[in-house]
């Protein structure tokens, strides 16, 4: 039976975070937020991570190539223990920007490990406001 790898990103700010038993968890919340950016604000926060310009603006954030690297290589060793069935969340604030983008690269780094299934569970919610500081 080959590996499962079930991968969600999402957005803790709307209180409906996924359910697994001892996931891995990615929290992407120290990276680049495009909403909250003077910079790409108006270009990029009607997108997604799924568009190329979010997931490149996210993933030339320091630390974001660091942060998927630690999660596949948690993955990884759980592929050595004898894990099949592997939950990995990934999570912002919104769930539509860096955990999505995350989620897509770690699921591409991971397609080799066995069957993975990428899915963004806050990604056609509403743009939330700043997250609380």
């Amino acid at each position: 039976m080959p590996i499962q790898i079930r991968i969600t990103s999402y957005g803790t700010g709307h209180n409906d975070p996924p359910h697994a038993t001892n996931p891995v968890v990615v929290d992407t919340t120290a990276l680049r937020n495009p909403p909250e950016d003077p910079a790409v604000r108006r270009q990029l926060t009607q997108l997604t991570g799924l568009n190329p310009d979010v997931a490149t603006y996210v993933m030339n954030t320091p630390g974001a190539e660091n942060l998927v690297d630690q999660a596949r290589r948690q993955v990884e060793q759980r592929i050595k223990r004898g894990d099949q069935h592997i939950d990995v969340h990934v999570h912002c604030y919104g769930g539509r920007h860096r955990s999505v983008a995350i989620a897509e690269q770690l699921g591409q780094q991971l397609r080799g490990h066995g069957r993975v299934h990428v899915q963004h569970r806050h990604i056609s919610q509403p743009i939330l406001p700043s997250r609380p500081r």
